[in-house]
């Protein structure tokens, strides 16, 4: 799991980790953030996966996580690396009192799919719509 001094961490990721190359400014604001949490798969010194989420609290509800995002460079799939991110992410809820998790996937991301089940997720029992909103014309 990173933290706010971590910065230099995500500036060695390999390119196909993350949708987009990480930007130095959203990356210091996601490590200041006390409710955004990563963890990364290193190897040669460099990042070849990545785990991020998010910890809410809401009113009525006690705090859940959101897992954003998992991200495995293609020459390190299949080596059980996205699990061991998920299970590291849904440990670091348990330890901040998070009573559940959640993850969306696209229905036909059947990799992602397998990935979820294998580190014990469940598919919801109805499907879900999601609803996207455009805030800016910048890079999404």
């Amino acid at each position: 799991m990173l933290g706010p001094a971590d910065a230099a961490v995500i500036a060695r990721v390999v390119p196909d980790v993350f949708d987009h190359a990480p930007d130095a400014r959203w990356t210091a604001e996601f490590l200041n953030d006390s409710r955004h949490h990563i963890a990364v798969a290193i190897d040669a010194g460099s990042v070849v996966g990545i785990a991020s989420a998010v910890h809410y609290v809401h009113p009525d509800k006690a705090p859940e996580l959101w897992i954003n995002e998992v991200g495995v460079a293609t020459a390190h799939r299949g080596r059980g690396i996205g699990r061991r991110l998920v299970h590291a992410v849904l440990q670091h809820g348990r330890e901040l009192g998070c009573a559940s998790a959640w993850v969306l996937a696209d229905q036909s991301n059947a990799p992602a799919h397998r990935l979820y089940e294998a580190a014990g997720g469940e598919p919801a029992p109805e499907l879900s719509v999601m609803f996207n909103f455009r805030l800016t014309d910048g890079p999404r």
